[in-house]
């Protein structure tokens, strides 16, 4: 986890899942409403990380707005409308950063203040840093998760969940 990083959840949850997500990432879309659920079944429990890991053509564009979404205090509203209406930006696994420009200027955003923030270095350096830590943990595919730390021993799910439940049995066991 970085500090730079989106979080939502107690920041005192005994489980912390960290996603690497490309929003250009139709199983990242998919899986989203899943752990929200996951994250409402058990309040106050989990606490979620979102990392950038565009590994999708265009999508570097993409997570440069949502970063720059997310430094006027609307990341998640920003995430949301682009997962929502994926298929209206993303075309044959390339991300149209048009479209999506299009669309998040209809969410209150001051979409002039995003062009300059969504350009800045600073942006740059949070995605970079993103990006090395995602090759650090051999991340080759969205979405990716650890939970406490550890990876997922294979995707799905359910495997999620698994490795979720186990993490909140440690943390009462303690």
């Amino acid at each position: 986890m970085r500090m730079h990083s989106p979080t939502a959840g107690n920041a005192e949850a005994p489980v912390v899942i960290v996603e690497f997500l490309d929003p250009a990432c139709e199983t990242c879309r998919a899986f989203y409403p899943r752990v929200k659920q996951l994250m409402s079944d058990n309040p106050d429990k989990i606490r979620i990380v979102l990392r950038y890991a565009p590994l999708h053509t265009g999508s570097d564009k993409v997570v440069a707005m949502l970063e720059a979404a997310h430094r006027q205090g609307k990341f998640w509203i920003a995430l949301e409308t682009l997962l929502a209406n994926q298929a209206g930006w993303v075309q044959h696994h390339t991300a149209n950063p048009e479209a999506a420009w299009q669309l998040l200027g209809g969410i209150g955003l001051n979409m002039e203040q995003m062009d300059k923030d969504m350009n800045s270095p600073e942006t740059a350096s949070v995605i970079a840093q993103d990006v090395a830590d995602a090759k650090t943990l051999n991340v080759t595919m969205t979405p990716e998760f650890f939970v406490n730390g550890k990876p997922l021993p294979d995707f799905g799910f359910n495997q999620l969940k698994t490795l979720v439940d186990r993490a909140m049995a440690d943390s009462r066991a303690r």
